[in-house]
């Protein structure tokens, strides 16, 4: 027996965008007069994502995902693959020496403090 606060959390928690296809089904809901709850309840989406998909194809004539703000991250996936081996392969490195060695490797252009961050991130500690 499920109790209401793990049926919450199931509720709650975040999932992974919708596909285009669902997207372009809610449009076709919208567009058919359905109202925002019944689309919600006939495709199983909250009310909220249904209304933001509604309102944005409104206002920008379209439901592709739009391009996140902030500033890109300078390590990549494979930047911190290698830089997790090359600490791992000698731990007395300092982090300047690290920071030339993945320029090398890599190709980055990465500073010291940065290699400290994600080091710290990693769980790397002194």
């Amino acid at each position: 027996m499920q109790t209401a606060s793990t049926n919450i959390c199931k509720i709650m928690s975040r999932s992974q965008e919708l596909s285009e296809f669902k997207r372009g089904t809610v449009i076709g809901c919208h567009l058919c007069n359905k109202s925002t709850s019944e689309i919600s309840l006939l495709l199983n989406i909250p009310r909220s994502a249904v209304s933001g998909i509604i309102t944005k194809w409104k206002q920008l004539g379209t439901t592709a995902t739009q391009p996140r703000s902030g500033k890109p991250r300078k390590m990549t996936e494979r930047g911190q693959h290698m830089l997790k081996r090359t600490v791992r392969r000698n731990r007395q490195l300092s982090a300047e020496s690290i920071a030339k060695d993945l320029q090398t490797l890599c190709g980055l252009q990465i500073s010291t403090t940065l290699v400290d961050r994600e080091l710290l991130g990693m769980g790397f500690h002194g």
